[in-house]
């Protein structure tokens, strides 16, 4: 069965995803995160350092090189998508000023306060929580801008020097640019973050429930492999999960059971095994069996901070973001984990969470038992990180298997 599995992904399934993955739009978007994948690094790098603050109070506070390096990733990504289509669109003389059209249009529709001259900014939006209005900014612009490349104000054999003639050329799509984004922003006080949030407020409702709960952990996995940050939707399950615990806190205080299985300490017991989207089998396959030296290098580094529970290392270097290779059986395993979790915590076999467990970072099998008090739980979270690992097998094989080729064709052509 699994060498039919894997010849219908080589001989299918490959074909079809290098078409998409050679789009200059998906390839723009893939392009702008590895781009400030150094950022992503630091910033991790820097999480995991912190986690000795809470062992060594001598410890100096970094928390600031985090915020301003992984912190900013919303403005690497605004800047450098339209860049990277207009790139990959033929392009190249555009490329700048579309990037730094997509950043002024980013900040204008971030919704800064302005107050007596004063203009202000919520610092989280700049980073992963304001990623999809930073692609959604990137892509509007390279639409704009991609449209308007191939007009000119002039004749082609005008005496006008072809740097003025740019100029001129981008001055009519950047006004319509920043003219869109003043009337959302400033004339109808739109706020594009919040209306993003409030999309996915009707899912509240539902969080509790099984098809809910399932839900409330799949979605931030489709949106983290679409490289937007499941923080983007934080805002609205996470109040949810608390009252959830809290209700497991009060009945067990009153000598009954906890009941409900949607808090935050379930998924960090037994579902963010390397973090949204169980990602540490994949790290771990990449960091010892890869045959490709791509995959292998960044394998290698993204192995340490996955057994953390940081995978944005991961996310953006493998990459997954927009990779269908590995997005695919991320979205498998969004489904598969919180289905198994949610059986086995509703039929005993693994105590439901009822105190509080925040410490995200804990690897894996530790942070299983103190966020359940069970050790049932630390043999669940090898029995998942098991199934994990065979969902993951065969697509990583496949991309693997493409990323040597290409090596071997380039190293054939030296």
């Amino acid at each position: 069965m699994l060498t039919k599995l894997m010849n219908f992904m080589s001989t299918k399934f490959a074909p079809r995803v290098n078409k998409i993955v050679a789009n200059p739009w998906v390839s723009g978007i893939q392009s702008s995160m590895l781009t400030g994948l150094p950022l992503v690094f630091v910033g991790s790098l820097i999480t995991m350092i912190s986690i000795l603050n809470n062992f060594f109070d001598w410890m100096p506070d970094l928390s600031l090189m985090s915020t301003f390096s992984f912190g900013m990733f919303g403005l690497i990504i605004a800047f450098f998508l339209p860049y990277y289509v207009m790139e990959n669109k033929g392009h190249s003389d555009n490329k700048l000023i579309s990037g730094a059209a997509s950043l002024v249009l980013y900040l204008l529709l971030l919704f800064p306060t302005i107050e007596e001259g004063q203009i202000s900014f919520t610092l989280s939006r700049f980073g992963i929580e304001g990623m999809l209005v930073a692609i959604i900014t990137g892509l509007f612009v390279a639409v704009i801008m991609n449209f308007m490349a191939s007009k000119s104000f002039f004749d082609e054999d005008s005496s006008i020097p072809d740097f003025v003639i740019r100029w001129f050329d981008n001055l009519l799509p950047i006004t319509f640019l920043l003219f869109v984004g003043w009337l959302i922003t400033i004339q109808f006080q739109v706020d594009l973050f919040q209306v993003i949030q409030s999309i996915f407020k009707p899912v509240a409702g539902i969080v509790s429930t099984y098809p809910g709960f399932v839900l409330s952990v799949f979605i931030p996995v489709f949106l983290y492999s679409f490289g937007i940050s499941g923080w983007a939707v934080f805002p609205v399950f996470y109040p949810i999960y608390m009252a959830n615990l809290a209700g497991n806190i009060d009945a067990v205080a009153s000598g009954g059971v906890a009941a409900n299985v949607a808090t935050q300490e379930t998924l960090y017991a037994l579902i963010y095994i390397g973090g949204t989207g169980t990602t540490l089998a994949l790290a771990i396959m990449m960091a010892f069996i890869s045959r490709s030296q791509q995959l292998k290098a960044v394998g290698k580094a993204v192995v340490v901070p996955s057994i953390f529970n940081i995978n944005e290392p991961l996310v953006f270097g493998a990459p997954i973001a927009f990779n269908p290779y590995l997005m695919v059986p991320m979205w498998i395993n969004g489904l598969l984990v919180p289905t198994i979790v949610y059986g086995i915590m509703s039929w005993g076999w693994v105590d439901i969470p009822s105190s509080t467990f925040l410490l995200w970072y804990m690897p894996y099998p530790l942070a299983s038992y103190f966020a359940t008090q069970d050790f049932m739980a630390i043999i669940w979270c090898i029995v998942l990180f098991a199934i994990t690992w065979a969902v993951f097998y065969p697509f990583f094989k496949v991309y693997d298997k493409s990323l040597l080729k290409k090596e071997e064709e380039e190293n054939s052509n030296l």
